[in-house]
């Protein structure tokens, strides 16, 4: 049987950034001339409820989000911050608080 043509092989596959631990990949982005480190978190790697920094509301477990931190602070738990992947999306237009 040969493989399905709309499959890529594994050889294929681009080398990317390294894939996090809950499912995202991450990637550098800059907000107000810092480098943060951004992890792309699936519904099915979200357990827990957070609280989203942009709109103080709450992100309920299996919901897509975004985890950011100072890429200077390298992976402290105590910087990382959960996003709505919107209010990720739009911080640069949100007042800061």
């Amino acid at each position: 049987m040969s493989p399905r043509p709309n499959r890529r092989r594994r050889d294929d596959v681009p080398d990317g950034p390294p894939s996090g631990t809950y499912g995202g990949s991450e990637q550098l982005e800059d907000w107000d001339g810092v480098d943060w480190v951004v992890r792309r978190v699936t519904g099915s790697a979200s357990t827990k409820p957070y609280r989203c920094p942009g709109c103080d509301q709450q992100i309920r477990p299996a919901t897509p989000h975004v985890v950011a931190w100072p890429a200077e602070t390298g992976q402290g738990l105590e910087d990382r911050r959960h996003w709505h992947t919107p209010c990720w999306s739009a911080r640069a237009t949100r007042r800061r608080r």
